[in-house]
């Protein structure tokens, strides 16, 4: 054996062995010790929580127990008012009949948004129901205590039969609690049994339902306003579209309703003790309902209370993303993943996210979101002008060898690999990147789609209005002209509105199709598909976007007038690259016919 391998050994054994002997003499005890350290922390932090729900769940039944009572006989209101909502409750149930946002303003009332719609006489918003889904929510005349300015009681006692008919009495209570500067407020839902046993019949202790309805007012035929079914079930988010249907969900972390612009959400403390079966129902006594039911798991304590932080407010990041630190909520919520429940395109949402901070960034300049659209939209076509007329530049070079390409797929038609070596040459020749034609389409086609979701669904865009008297909200359609006599067909179509964006967009997308095309000749077949494009796709676009919100037609009429200025430069650069092939040609012809008429000499 040669001696640099000998040393090659012993060093690398020395090494080993001085590794070994400081990972157990040093880092296996530090890492161990750190380990001890922190699951005596783990210890005592859950014993801490653990003392902290005991001593809350004796504070709730002390709370109910030492109330002064309010009873009554019939049906009062009852008021709590925070900087974020003004909060209507009833007697009857203890549930809220109104929930009025005071910092977001309806279109049509002028009045704050209402986030409890379709009230009825026997379905609430946050009613209960004694065990499982399908039993109807307590209508009875409940205990009233008002603590605080935040703070207010329900309660009654009850005796129901349990499953082998023997009677069980008991005190059922809510207690809401509101923060002035949260649009989260606590709700607990406590039991305390006077006889002890299990509490629950048909596997289900009590259901909490939600709001039979959210705001603002839902048009089902308005298909840019949407009603969905939101959940976090074990850390994954779960998005539906509103339907009657039961969900089984392994861990109910939250879940309630969302809209296009404003959201309900329900975290439970103690996922584990939710049933986990959520009832979605879209009815609402002859009203399009959008309401959830969640079931809690029978009681089995003799004292039980329930706690469950609900959101009701904007579906707006900087709202939703409180509740993942602490220190930002009332409530000492962490990780909470409110946010979550925000509309995304999922795998494209990290676009979404830089977009939205670019629009952030400009419009603390411009001070107007539509300026702020136009300016993101030229700085999009700035950035992306290079992609898009290289992969002009690289069309011509594909049709230069074109001709060598059949030439080789004919030659190699049997051999596939040895096709694709010739072809890598080839395009190595003629310096064309076959990807140079996709990536700029790929590119531009990701950022329409996270486009169409930032424009479609960006909470600021809410009431943001651009030019007063045209677009006086960028999440709605412009309108130079409204008229309130329904006309057969149009009224349909046009929501009764005479809007210009849409015309601007077809107009340029026409004229934009029109440059490109003059710009890129097509022949037989793939001339005909070109004509379609761009006279048949603009149209179609037309009456399929003429309702949607002004600030996406916003973008596309300002992207197609920039482009047909960057088309130009691009017919300019693809007519000199033409006339030098052309040359080209014309050269190699020459020198081709006088190396052929060239005579022999002695």
């Amino acid at each position: 054996m040669e001696k640099n391998t000998i040393l090659a050994i012993a060093l690398s054994t020395i090494v080993l062995v001085v590794s070994l002997f400081i990972q157990t003499k040093y880092v296996m005890p530090r890492q161990q010790e750190r380990a001890r350290e922190q699951a005596a922390e783990f210890e005592a932090k859950k014993e801490e929580q653990e003392a902290q729900i005991k001593a809350e769940k004796e504070m709730i039944s002390a709370s109910f127990s030492e109330a002064t009572v309010q009873n009554s006989e019939d049906v009062q209101e009852f008021v709590i008012s925070t900087n974020k909502a003004k909060v209507t409750f009833t007697n009857r149930g203890g549930d809220i009949t109104s929930y009025k946002l005071l910092e977001h303003k309806d279109k049509e009332t002028g009045s704050g948004v209402e986030m409890v719609n379709n009230v009825t006489s026997s379905n609430r918003a946050f009613s209960l129901s004694f065990c499982g889904t399908e039993n109807p929510a307590l209508n009875d005349i409940f205990n009233v205590t008002k603590k605080d300015d935040y703070t207010i009681l329900f309660y009654r006692d009850y005796e129901i039969k349990d499953s082998e008919g023997n009677p069980k009495k008991f005190t059922l209570g809510k207690r809401y609690t509101f923060s002035p500067d949260d649009y989260a407020f606590k709700l607990d839902v406590s039991i305390i049994s006077k006889e002890g046993g299990e509490f629950g019949i048909g596997g289900a202790a009590y259901t909490l339902r939600t709001a039979p309805q959210i705001g603002p007012k839902y048009d089902k035929k308005n298909r840019y306003e949407v009603r969905q079914f939101l959940a976090l079930n074990g850390g994954k988010k779960f998005r539906k579209n509103i339907s009657d249907k039961f969900y089984d969900l392994n861990s109910v972390d939250w879940a309630g309703v969302g809209g296009k612009y404003f959201t309900m959400l329900v975290k439970p403390s103690s996922p584990s003790d939710m049933l986990g079966k959520i009832k979605v129902s879209t009815k609402s006594e002859n009203e399009d309902g959008c309401q959830i039911f969640i079931p809690r798991k029978p009681v089995l304590d003799e004292t039980s209370n329930d706690t469950y932080y609900i959101y009701v407010g904007p579906r707006q990041e900087r709202e939703l993303i409180k509740y993942n630190d602490q220190t930002k909520n009332a409530w000492n919520l962490s990780n909470a993943k409110f946010n979550e429940a925000l509309q995304t395109t999922g795998f494209l949402s990290w676009i979404e996210i830089i977009l939205k901070w670019c629009l952030e960034k400009i419009n603390l300049i411009a001070h107007n979101w539509g300026i702020s659209i136009i300016i993101l939209t030229i700085l999009l076509k700035i950035v992306l002008f290079p992609l898009n007329k290289n992969a002009a530049v690289g069309s011509l070079k594909m049709q230069k060898i074109q001709p060598k390409m059949k030439v080789l797929q004919e030659k190699y038609k049997n051999d596939q690999q040895k096709l694709s070596m010739e072809m890598q040459k080839l395009y190595k020749e003629a310096g064309y990147n076959p990807m140079s034609g996709c990536l700029p389409m790929v590119v531009q086609m990701f950022i329409l789609f996270a486009l169409y979701n930032v424009f479609n669904n960006y909470f600021e865009f809410r009431g943001a209005s651009f030019v007063k008297g045209w677009i006086e909200d960028l999440s709605a359609g412009d309108s130079i002209w409204t008229w309130k006599r329904n006309i057969p067909f149009i009224s349909a179509f046009t929501m009764n509105n005479l809007r210009l964006l849409p015309f601007i967009y077809t107009a340029s997308q026409l004229l934009n199709g029109k440059i490109t095309q003059y710009g890129n000749p097509g022949t037989g077949a793939n001339q005909s598909q070109m004509k379609f494009m761009m006279y048949g796709m603009p149209l179609m676009f037309f009456f399929l976007f003429y309702n949607v919100p002004s600030g996406l037609l916003l973008y596309w009429a300002v992207s197609n007038i920039i482009q047909i200025g960057q088309q130009l430069v691009i017919n300019s650069v693809m007519n000199k690259k033409r006339s030098e092939l052309e040359n080209e040609k014309t050269v190699n012809k020459n020198v081709l016919k006088f190396k052929g008429g060239k005579k022999k000499t002695r």
